[in-house]
């Protein structure tokens, strides 16, 4: 079988499609595999945040209609990039293990948020991070920043999107050791202070829903556990009915006792925050209404 696999072409998604693509060679050798680089919308218009630009699906469309019009039999994206559900004609293959969910601070001089000095300039393109942020530090001052990780570690050190020199930004850690310049990181952020993006640190491998050989090739590779929290914060997500315009964050976790879902919901603004952190013996839908009933009750909903 010839699989070719769409992906952007940043350093990142590049990293994560060869990885996918070499643990597919291992465990299925007798296949014939090609990497297709694949440009969006998204990767374009670098001057605009996000949420001035559009949606979330201004990274995928293009790899999806390629999917759709069998150019490309599998795509391999960022799962916290990703739209709720897939594009209709399209599946998720179950999640394979994934990286470290945790958000991390790069900073130029400090080495940790406590020694950042007051009305420091952290960048980020993230309202769910920026509105985390300034609650543990209100001092801090916020400012805006898009492009790939490498570019954005580029700005701290030697350009500048604010009229003052950056002191650190902020980015997913999973991207950072995916690169292996985990090396930069100055701090980790626990999940209790900063909740992560709903399936940050997961990889979404895409499909076409009638491509039933593929798909199930794929699972095979699949982690059980990552696909169960997986399924609590992408479903949390989806019922809250959160996208790139409000902050939203999730992180579910197990242990011998069952599941721990945190998440956090806001306004655009900023203004109204709401977090809870719900427990159960199952990942199930349950657990998801429970988290977001707690929330939608602190927003007064």
């Amino acid at each position: 079988m010839k699989i070719r696999v769409g992906t952007r072409g940043s350093k990142l998604a590049l990293a994560q499609t060869n990885y996918v693509v070499d643990r597919l060679k291992a465990a299925f050798p007798e296949n014939e595999y090609e990497i297709e680089v694949i440009t969006t919308k998204g990767d374009i218009d670098l001057s605009k945040p996000l949420d001035a630009i559009g949606s979330k699906g201004l990274f995928v469309d293009e790899i999806e209609n390629a999917l759709l019009a069998g150019d490309i039999q599998m795509a391999v994206h960022s799962m916290k990039d990703m739209p709720d559900t897939p594009k209709e004609g399209l599946v998720f293959a179950d999640s394979w293990k994934r990286e470290d969910a945790r958000d991390v601070l790069i900073l130029r001089t400090a080495s940790s948020l406590e020694e950042l000095p007051l009305g420091a300039n952290i960048a980020t393109g993230s309202k769910r991070r920026s509105y985390q942020l300034l609650k543990l530090r209100p001092d801090i001052n916020i400012c805006p920043i898009r492009g790939n990780i490498d570019s954005r570690i580029r700005k701290l050190y030697e350009e500048n999107p604010c009229k003052e020199r950056l002191d650190g930004i902020i980015l997913a850690a999973a991207g950072v050791r995916r690169l292996g310049l985990e090396g930069n990181i100055s701090q980790y952020l626990d999940v209790e202070d900063m909740l992560p993006a709903p399936a940050q640190g997961t990889l979404a491998i895409e499909i076409a829903e009638e491509n039933t050989e593929l798909l199930n090739i794929v699972n095979t590779l699949a982690d059980e556990e990552t696909k169960e929290i997986t399924f609590l914060e992408r479903g949390f997500l989806k019922a809250i009915g959160g996208d790139c315009h409000l902050p939203v964050g999730a992180y579910a976790s197990k242990n011998e006792e069952g599941y721990t879902l945190r998440a956090l919901f806001g306004d655009e603004s900023g203004s109204k925050l709401a977090t809870t952190v719900v427990r159960g013996k199952d990942a199930n839908q349950e657990l998801i209404d429970k988290a977001v009933a707690e929330i939608k009750a602190q927003l007064g909903e």
